[in-house]
């Protein structure tokens, strides 16, 4: 009763065993509680035993309702796939989620947890993490990855999101966040505390990029942009950088690693239409401090050893410049038309066929949000098959 036959069809055989098995679980304790408390019951007669019993039957009504949360979020992601169209797009996407935590958790021996990816509303990606405890002590079957309607076909956000359990799966965010404060500390000991509290949104941010390079980037732009307030917006415990930061932190990793590009244009139109005079004191504070460090904060985050990774920076585990704007256009016109329909670049450049789809979207190409749904709905049937 929580998903349609055809929906929990639309999932990776072993993902779809993973999430039954993780539900049936989050019932059964329920259930197997109420049944002690029904064999209990006829036993209990005495006020002080009644009343006690009353308040384990309240412990039980709350176990039921976060229980059923769990279901019912789990119970909903699946349920949209009995659209059969949605369906191969969404499995195509489990499947890049998967590859791009692999090609990270891979060479450190770290297994790689299936993902579920949920269409939703709203401008920002989210997940939940597998293995994190839910709202029933139980602990997620998966990653749970909501994409947003408005960016499906191009999903940038969804590296960015397993950025997170990547980061959470080796430990690197508060390595991250000590080396940031480092960093910063001489010039600015308000900017420091900034960014070591962001570290978890820069770790994300960090494993996009060096998975699919300049293509997150101008979608990051459109879900943080708004008013020079918004922009400049910086809540006390949010762990996400001031929007303006956070584009030219994403372009001064494209900057570092690529030389001069269209990043470049993206903050100088950025910084014209929110000047930093324009910023709230501690704002433009922390921003002024910023700025010129950001080619130290990138060679921070992509080029120093980190224990996370082994003793070795990102960027040796996956290099950014395979993914630079250049090498994308000699991928794709090395492969021609088999970009798309090949099996063998499917299995081997995931991510690069990803981002250089993304960057043809970015350049008004018609035909880039037809070719991306085609190829992930090939990659999610033709998976399918293999694992029937």
């Amino acid at each position: 009763m929580v998903a349609a036959p055809q929906a929990w069809a639309g999932l990776e055989s072993y993902l779809g065993t993973g999430v039954r098995a993780g539900l049936i679980r989050s019932a059964r304790g329920v259930a197997t509680r109420a049944d002690q408390l029904a064999a209990q019951l006829p036993g209990t007669t005495a006020r002080d035993d009644l009343a006690r019993f009353r308040d384990r039957v309240l412990s039980l009504r709350q176990s039921y309702v976060r229980a059923e949360t769990v279901i019912d979020f789990f119970g909903d992601a699946v349920g949209m796939r009995t659209n059969p169209r949605l369906a191969e797009l969404l499995r195509g996407l489990d499947l890049l989620a998967v590859d791009a935590m692999d090609r990270i958790l891979g060479p450190l021996g770290i297994p790689v947890p299936p993902v579920l990816v949920y269409l939703d509303k709203g401008l920002g990606a989210s997940i939940l993490r597998a293995g994190i405890r839910l709202w029933d002590a139980s602990l997620s079957p998966a990653a749970a990855i909501k994409i947003t309607r408005h960016n499906l076909l191009r999903p940038t956000s969804l590296i960015h999101e397993d950025g997170h359990q990547v980061a959470h799966l080796t430990n690197w965010t508060d390595e991250l966040a000590t080396a940031l404060h480092d960093v910063l500390a001489p010039a600015s000991p308000i900017a420091a505390e900034a960014w070591r509290g962001w570290a978890s949104e820069v770790a994300a941010d960090v494993v996009a990029f060096v998975l699919t390079g300049y293509a997150p980037v101008p979608a990051l732009a459109d879900v943080v942009d708004g008013t020079t307030a918004a922009v400049y917006r910086m809540p006390p415990g949010d762990p996400h950088p001031m929007g303006l930061l956070r584009v030219a932190f994403n372009a001064a990793l494209c900057r570092y690693w690529y030389g001069a590009g269209a990043w470049d244009d993206l903050v100088r139109i950025w910084l014209y239409r929110h000047p930093v005079h324009a910023a709230p004191p501690e704002s433009a504070l922390v921003a002024r401090a910023t700025l010129p460090l950001l080619p130290k904060i990138v060679r921070v985050c992509t080029e120093r050893p980190m224990r996370a990774f082994g003793g070795r920076p990102l960027s040796a585990l996956v290099d950014p410049r395979r993914v630079a704007p250049n090498e994308l256009r000699r991928l794709a016109d090395g492969a021609g038309a088999a970009l798309y329909t090949s099996s063998y670049l499917q299995r081997l450049e995931p991510m690069r066929i990803l981002a250089w789809t993304v960057l043809r979207s970015q350049r008004a190409d018609d035909n880039a949000d037809r070719d991306l749904e085609t190829w992930l709905r090939r990659l999610g049937a033709d998976h399918a098959t293999a694992a029937a």
